[in-house]
């Protein structure tokens, strides 16, 4: 199935997180106040089907980067922001980054997010680059 362009193919599979339907996000919506932020960030089978698209055309990094992107849809911004300042050198000890890698598998479903946080422990170990408590 030859999914590119998506948009112009198949527009009714796109979605966005809150459910939205690309159709549903006009201006007159938005000015309206129906569709807000959240109507507008994509969703995960959004993602997913970009990925099917990135493999479609032999792109397979794109495609596991949107596969990864897919993964943290469920995880709140301000999360991802904390996670990401926590894999800087010197930021997080061991067991906070077990600790997220955890979070990530366990609660949102990101088990390739979360092995991405063990390969950051074993790194961060083997270099002497975790914070010391």
């Amino acid at each position: 199935m030859n999914l590119y362009p998506l948009i112009e193919k198949y527009p009714e599979l796109i979605s966005s997180k809150t459910g939205k339907k690309l159709e549903d996000v006009t201006i007159e919506n938005i000015m309206n106040g129906n569709i807000g932020i959240n109507d507008i960030s994509i969703s995960k089978s959004t993602l997913m089907l970009q990925a099917k698209v990135a493999l479609e055309d032999g792109k397979p990094q794109l495609a596991e980067n949107f596969v990864r992107a897919a993964e943290l849809i469920a995880v709140p911004d301000d999360e991802i922001l904390q996670i990401y300042n926590s894999l800087r050198p010197y930021r997080a000890t061991e067991e906070e980054l077990a600790a997220i890698a955890d979070k990530l598998e366990n609660k949102y479903d990101a088990p390739i997010c979360a092995n991405f946080v063990r390969e950051t422990l074993t790194v961060h170990k083997k270099r002497d680059i975790l914070r010391k408590e």
